[in-house]
């Protein structure tokens, strides 16, 4: 059975992993061990020669009790003996610790399970484990880092948050303090270096060092990157790649931050353009060095990395083998592939003999990495031959889809891989920096396929500020510590489980709620995205033009339930805040209300905005209360923001800020227009679906009411004048049923129109008119359609989908049927996708499948259509990317350039459209903006009647969100219709 810690608790906190470890005892029994009680507290013993970092994680555990119980613990740097004490903890590290030396000696403990492994750790108590001291907790690691992951994990355990500092998590305050511990040993963690890169920091982090937490130095210093490291350390985690941008002081522009990281025991590196962790954007200078350039100042560079290289050897780090250009870009090269190739690896190989001449090492022992990124991976694909153990870092696209991984033929090398990972990004097609919105469950889908594809080396993620991407930080670093403690199921629920384990249980099924909605509103469209432009899209004008955005004001109230649904989560979050006791409130504004609330503000203000301007047009009288609800929300979204830098009298101030990047500009006030209106008020109605204004039909129409689906549509009535308007309606039926038959309004009012099925006559035309006058003496008729065959019955096609307006709508979710084999099962991953529940046919890591074969594993959905003839099948799916280059041998008629995936209908030709797309490309551009790669396949049908359209693996791991069928009858939108089955 595996040994486990078992603690009876209450507490609850975020876990690393699916074990608990350690939790709070607040029953005091006989298993019960005090450490701080009204005897006396206990001692935390360790040896004084230990490693730097066991000194430094028994002080941040003496603060962390200090903080929970007021008391402070006594902690001796001794040896066995000469501690006198009831109660002991005992910490340190094998084969450097007295302490754990002699109780190995006495085989009072057995460490052979954690020797030699990489950042283990186990924990049990120990009764007379040396003269003095009747019983002790001893911690013991395998390494250093192991040693403080161990002690640290009591911190967590007594209600002390990794996020104490960072998100303010509140501290539950205790008189007294007791564990009940059994024995653990921890697992070594799934990938070996595990950390993040602090990236675009000028408008957030940067600001706030310069101009509140290190005002005295300026910049980024030792006190930034102390909390930092701590952070990291708390979590788990071993590595930090620095902020590299200019305005930032570069990390090894001052020696303490090396000193700093050590004594937190972080392996330092840098990003993917920093050859052997020196900072090309600032601390490379054109007036002492010469140009950054490798063809004609080959000396030079060389000359200002080998110095690094030398200073950097002492400590622990994991050393970049790159050649880029200064400022993240291509290097000054000949525009001959094969030239760049020769120069690229003239320069890696060139680092590589200065890493062995300074560290006095062999390469293959001297921690070594290389990213493929932009322009780099085109360099490399020409063939450039990197050494076996150099660890290949593969990044996503910048928006959270992983462009290559490892090929078979990669995956042999002994240095594997690693991920590059964005939770912040500036640069084409648009930045998002403001608000970390990244679906969890993607991040899990896109990382765990590349963990299975050897990436168990380094994981690296860009954390931008930090700040707004702190649950992304704790989720990555999660993964990367326990990859196989997570599924889609807890990856869906994780931000609800980290924000209880700073918050508590009372509101976990509201924010489970809200988070879902919160997850799936911001997957359609990423807040930074809302304002619709392109960055950098010419030379004459970079910067973002913000415009109308797709989402329709009158197609499928997309607009309306898009809005509806972020003012009641919005509004849930703010009721949360307003309940929350004081000393929680600073942690949920950040963690919880401000994304919450700021994304609906912007959807608001963007959304209001384009629909007042619409509205202007049709000089609806409402135009004007419009511009002010949009201009409300811009200045809410300025309050909040100040709100937050204000938190805690000031403790964030300049860290929050909406304006980031230097082209974006979804931020600002959208483009408000006013309307003419009439002096007395003025008749005007708008039927739901009526999105071209002019020029289409001169009559008002509802669409169709379908009796498989009964659904009911709206009428607005509106004034065009400045008094009020006073209206009636009226029908020539009575099986059309209106939610209001009368009224008064300044500027509009809604009617709902449905059917009363039980009185509607039988038939496919079934016609009736609404009419609508004004107290003028004004009328406009709305004409009513209905189609109400006697056949099928509604009882045939209650499982169906169903044609409806000229198309048909599935959710990927509802399949009716699944062929699986051996390889190739199919996987639901829910909060993700436009329907908020994805279909994954297969593991990405298994083998393509002949989509033309008879028994390929499929999903299967059946379908009622009155028509024949051609139909457009639109597919929508993750776009997702090719795993590797080289995949082996595509086969007869095959491809390996580009992903495939199946579609036909019934037992028609199979089609093969693709998930992939290369990046920069238009259709790429298009494809991470929505997080959707829309395919269109034409296809037949023979007959009216029920079918099945089918969706085909070909390559494994596709993941499907939505099909439509489209007879002619959809309308223009951005997620597409509803599904239409009942």
């Amino acid at each position: 059975m595996k040994n486990k810690i078992l603690l009876a608790g209450l507490f609850c906190c975020s876990l690393i992993s699916t074990e608990a470890q350690v939790l709070l005892d607040k029953n005091a029994g006989k298993n019960s061990f005090p450490i701080v009680s009204p005897s006396a507290n206990v001692v935390v013993c360790f040896d004084g020669k230990d490693e730097t970092v066991v000194r430094k994680s028994v002080s941040l555990f003496t603060d962390d009790v200090r903080r929970v119980t007021g008391q402070d613990l006594k902690a001796q740097a001794s040896n066995p003996g000469e501690v006198s004490a009831r109660y002991a903890i005992i910490v340190g590290t094998a084969g450097k610790s007295a302490w754990i030396d002699a109780l190995t000696a006495k085989k009072k403990i057995d460490i052979t399970p954690i020797v030699g492994g990489w950042e283990r750790y186990m924990i049990e108590t120990v009764d007379n484990p040396a003269p003095g001291i009747k019983k002790a907790i001893v911690v013991a690691g395998s390494d250093r880092r192991g040693t403080a992951y161990g002690l640290l994990s009591i911190s967590k355990a007594i209600g002390v948050s990794p996020w104490y500092w960072w998100a303010d998590a509140p501290i539950k305050q205790q008189k007294k303090l007791a564990v009940n511990v059994h024995k653990f040993v921890s697992k070594e963690p799934t990938v070996k270096f595990r950390g993040i890169f602090i990236n675009d920091e000028d408008w957030g982090l940067y600001r706030w060092s310069k101009n509140n937490y290190e005002k005295e130095r300026g910049n980024f210093g030792p006190k930034t990157y102390a909390q930092v490291c701590e952070l990291l350390l708390r979590l788990q985690a071993n590595y930090l790649c620095p902020a590299m941008h200019d305005a930032s002081m570069a990390f090894h522009r001052i020696p303490e931050n090396r000193l700093v990281a050590d004594s937190f025991a972080i392996v330092m590196g840098s990003s993917h353009c920093e050859p052997l962790l020196f900072n090309t954007a600032s601390e490379w200078k054109r007036d002492k060095m010469g140009e950054w350039d490798y063809i004609n100042n080959r000396a030079g560079v060389d000359s200002v990395l080998r110095a690094r290289a030398n200073e950097c050897a002492p400590f622990e780090n994991v050393y970049t083998l790159a050649l880029r250009g200064l400022h993240d870009r291509a290097m000054n090269a000949s525009n001959n592939m094969s030239d760049r190739k020769q120069m690229l690896q003239d320069a890696l190989m060139a680092q590589r003999k200065m890493l062995i001449d300074a560290t006095g090492k062999r390469g293959e022992d001297i921690p070594q990495a290389f990213t493929p990124y932009k322009e780099v991976l085109d360099v490399y694909d020409e063939g450039l031959e990197l050494p076996d153990d150099v660890t290949i870092i593969w990044p996503d696209d910048n928006y959270g889809y992983m462009k290559r991984l490892s090929s078979p033929k990669e995956q042999k090398r002994s240095g594997r891989s690693g991920v590059y990972y964005h939770s912040s990004y500036l640069g084409k097609p648009h930045d998002h920096l403001w608000m970390n919105t990244t679906s969890p469950t993607l991040m899990y889908e896109e990382l765990r396929k590349a963990y299975d594809m050897t990436a168990d080396r380094i994981w690296l993620l860009n954390a931008g500020d930090i700040k707004a991407c702190e649950f992304a930080v704790d989720f990555f670093l999660s993964m990367a510590y326990d990859i196989d403690s997570f599924n889609f199921d807890r990856a869906a629920a994780y931000r609800t489980e980290w924000l209880c384990g700073m918050l508590g249980d009372e509101y976990r099924n509201e924010y489970q709620d809200v988070l879902n909605s919160f997850y799936r509103l911001a997957f359609a469209r990423r807040p930074e995205f809302m304002g619709w432009g392109y960055q950098w899209a010419t030379d004459k004008h970079g910067r973002e033009r913000n415009t109308d955005t797709d989402f329709s004001l009158t197609n499928y109230r997309e607009v309306d339930s898009r809005l509806s649904e972020y003012r009641r989560i919005g509004s849930i979050t703010e009721e949360i805040l307003n309940k929350l006791p004081e000393e929680k409130k600073a942690c949920f504004y950040q963690s919880m209300y401000y994304p919450v609330k700021g994304c609906e503000l912007l959807n608001r203000m963007i959304l209001d905005g384009q629909r007042n301007r619409w509205y202007s047009i049709q000089q609806r009288a409402a135009t004007g209360k419009l511009e002010k609800t949009v201009k409300a929300c811009y200045d809410s979204l300025q309050v909040i923001t100040k709100g937050y830098n204000s938190l805690l009298g000031g403790k964030w101030n300049h860290v929050m800020t909406m304006k980031q990047g230097f082209a974006a500009a979804y931020f600002e006030l959208p483009a408000l227009r006013k309307a003419s209106l009439a002096p007395t008020a003025v008749l005007g109605v708008m039927a739901e679906g009526e999105d071209v204004l002019k020029g289409l039909k001169s009559f008002h129409s509802l669409p169709c009411f379908n009796t498989y689906l009964r659904q009911s549509y709206y009428v607005d009535v509106f004034n065009k004048g400045a008094s009020p308007l006073k209206w009636k309606a009226s029908v020539t039926d009575s099986w059309i049923l209106l939610s209001k038959k009368a009224g008064e309004t300044s500027t509009e009012e809604r009617i709902e129109v449905s059917i009363d099925w039980e009185k509607v006559p039988t038939g496919e035309k079934v016609f009736g008119v609404l009419e609508i006058t004004s107290a003028q003496g004004e009328k406009e008729n709305v004409y009513v359609s209905v189609f109400n065959p006697s056949s099928p019955s509604l009882a045939e096609m209650d499982t169906l989908f169903v044609e409806h307006n000229g198309y048909v709508s599935i959710d990927a979710a509802s399949f009716h049927r699944k062929v699986e084999n051996k390889a190739i099962k199919m996987r639901s991953i829910p909060n993700l996708g436009i329907e908020n529940t994805a279909i994954q046919l297969g593991d990405p890591t298994a083998a393509p499948q002949r989509t033309a074969g008879r028994s390929t594993p499929r999903l299967e959905y059946d379908f009622y259509t009155f028509e024949q003839g051609s139909v457009d099948v639109y597919t929508y799916v993750l776009p997702t990317f090719v795993t590797s280059k080289d995949r082996g041998y595509a086969g007869h008629e095959a491809t390996n350039i580009e992903t495939k995936y199946g579609v036909c209908i019934d037992e028609g030709p199979v089609l093969n459209p693709s998930t992939s797309s290369f990046e920069y490309a238009q259709i790429w551009y298009e494809s991470v903006l929505k997080n959707c790669r829309i395919n269109k396949t034409t296809l037949h049908i023979d007959k009216p009647g029920k079918h099945t359209v089918k969706i085909i693996c070909g390559d494994a791991g596709t993941v499907l969100q939505k099909i439509v069928l489209d007879f002619g009858g959809m309308k223009r939108s951005y997620f597409g219709p509803q599904p239409t089955r009942k």
